[in-house]
């Protein structure tokens, strides 16, 4: 049996020495078995291994356990004796891909489309693969994102993606798997107020309340969900309407309905909605989700939890309501995962989740919300999410904490078994300057 043993200094010389490139390739595919020795092993359902292994070919995850590794023959070896390995986060709706320079360069923002009711428009084509941005993101382990359309009463539907890839076709992890809705609020002009985001209906006269502009949107939504709906119980329609042919998923449960609320009564109104047509529902923001657990729980409607690190919604809320809502709903048996705001800013995602341990989470709870529990709201459980025999190899090696953003150190990683490139524009800058003033660079 050929075994060879590479450390982890040697797997990473390749990297430093090619840093100066300009450009980072995408890397190819897995082309013989790896097994990771000696380390703690995080399987993201809240289980650790101590002094573990885990072995993948050809992009999938064969073995896993404690003690000694398995003899595979062939096989590169990877100390990582003291090391942390992980799944690779999940970044649900984002506008990472779709967005690169936010202010001032609007040929680089494709996030959203004119009109208000846009299910049709799928942000999976829009898709940036060669984003400067994406490579600073998955350097801190984030290996899987949904890049999500704005705008609008019903800005589209979403992809999930791999963040290794040549263009949108390569990216493609799970196709159009859910349609995002901004449900209608009369409790203020932005998304802090829980109002209406660009592009929503606007007022038609001086004398329309905001309360008339909700109740509008409200029937124009309801209204081309009705149409909707009989159009997808025709067999073979004589006439193709794209609106209503990408609908259709929503009511044959092959995709989700994304509903951006964060006040109570707007989510049990979008509960009450989705229950009428029959349609799976998941909450985005949910910031007073935890008022109306009990209703999100007998419904079985996830929330996606906008950001951690930010201040209360009103005045009279707990100053730390941000840190523990993850708990409070955690408590109150309700499926919830997290993302970040923006697009660069999901680089924090795993210490935005590790903001919520020490307000009521465990550290593997905080791992699960940005693991499996997006994996499961995103319908990818099945292939990643956690690190078990059959899964994609997803996954990456850290030197500390990974929730911790003084400890994290990401050292390598892999997307369906394939040695990515976690080099990035940010690194190569810090050389750069590094060198010019004569310091030892770190990365």
């Amino acid at each position: 049996m050929k075994r060879t043993i590479l450390s982890l200094g040697g797997l990473l010389l390749g990297t430093v020495l090619t840093y100066a490139q300009a450009n980072i390739s995408p890397a190819k595919p897995q082309g013989k078995a790896i097994v990771i020795t000696g380390a703690t092993i995080h399987i993201g359902n809240g289980k650790v291994i101590n002094n573990g292994y885990i072995a993948f070919d050809k992009g999938k995850i064969t073995a896993i356990g404690e003690g000694s590794a398995p003899a595979i023959n062939g096989a590169d070896v990877i100390d990582a004796k003291g090391k942390q390995v992980y799944p690779g986060f999940i970044c649900p709706v984002t506008t990472l891909g779709l967005v690169e320079i936010e202010e001032g360069a609007r040929g680089t923002v494709d996030e959203a489309e004119t009109g208000d009711l846009n299910p049709h428009v799928r942000s999976l084509i829009a898709y940036n693969t060669d984003s400067k941005v994406i490579p600073t993101v998955r350097s801190n382990g984030v290996l899987l994102a949904q890049p999500t359309p704005t705008s609008g009463l019903i800005s589209g539907e979403s992809s999930v993606v791999q963040l290794d890839a040549w263009n949108w076709e390569d990216a493609a992890y799970k196709k159009d798997i859910a349609i995002h809705l901004t449900w209608p609020s009369a409790g203020g002009g932005g998304r802090r107020g829980g109002g209406f985001r660009r592009g929503a209906i606007p007022t038609t006269g001086p004398q329309e309340t905001p309360q008339e502009r909700a109740q509008k949107a409200l029937d124009a939504i309801t209204n081309l969900f009705a149409q909707a709906k009989a159009y997808s119980e025709i067999a073979k329609p004589e006439v193709t309407n794209l609106r209503f042919a990408a609908m259709k998923g929503l009511f044959d449960g092959s995709k989700k309905l994304f509903v951006n609320a964060d006040g109570a009564k707007e989510i049990v109104q979008a509960i009450n909605f989705a229950k009428s047509f029959g349609i799976s529902l998941v909450i985005v923001g949910g910031k007073q989700s935890y008022l109306v657990a009990d209703a999100l729980r007998e419904n079985n409607v996830p929330v996606i939890i906008r950001e951690t690190q930010t201040v209360p919604e009103r005045d009279e809320d707990d100053v730390y309501l941000p840190y523990k809502l993850p708990h409070l709903l955690q408590d109150a048996g309700v499926l919830y995962g997290l993302t970040g705001i923006a697009f660069w800013r999901q680089r924090n995602l795993p210490f935005e989740a590790g903001q919520a341990v020490g307000y009521g989470l465990s550290k593997e709870q905080a791992l699960s919300m940005i693991t499996m529990n997006n994996a499961k709201i995103l319908g990818i459980d099945k292939t990643t999410g956690t690190l078990e025999t059959g899964k994609d190899a997803n996954l990456f090696i850290s030197g500390g904490d990974a929730l911790d953003m003084i400890t994290i150190d990401v050292q390598k990683a892999f997307i369906q078994g394939r040695d990515i490139n976690l080099d990035n524009l940010h690194k190569q800058l810090y050389r750069k300057f590094a060198g010019k003033y004569g310091l030892e660079p770190k990365l």
